[in-house]
């Protein structure tokens, strides 16, 4: 179990020791994350090599966090504490430019 912006965040169904009281909605974050030159130059040399290209996979671990931290944020707007269900989807928006997008339920749970 992980908590985000004081958000409960999980990839199950349900939150073992909570009980969900209310459903609040979907929650959405999401970040269209662009790399940079130097990272692309260091991408191509990497790719020439062959192997793991760290910079795009630094740059998408950001993405990632980022992503989910704004679907917590918009979770607390919703008056939720915690996500449910959270789920990851990319998506290739341009040459070097991928979205990031996390979703979940958000719901109410106390403590059982």
């Amino acid at each position: 179990m992980e908590t985000v912006e004081g958000v409960i965040v999980v990839t199950t169904e349900g939150i073992p020791g909570y009980r969900i009281v209310e459903v609040r909605g979907i929650a959405r974050g999401g970040i269209v994350k662009a790399t940079h030159i130097g990272r692309d130059i260091m991408a191509l040399l990497r790719n020439i090599k062959g192997g793991e290209v760290k910079e795009y996979t630094e740059m998408l671990a950001e993405a990632r966090e980022e992503a989910l931290r704004r679907m917590a944020l918009r979770a607390r707007e919703m008056g939720a504490n915690a996500v449910v269900g959270v789920r990851f989807a990319t998506s290739n928006v341009g040459s070097s430019v991928a979205e990031v997008y996390a979703y979940g339920t958000a719901v109410v749970v106390e403590k059982e």
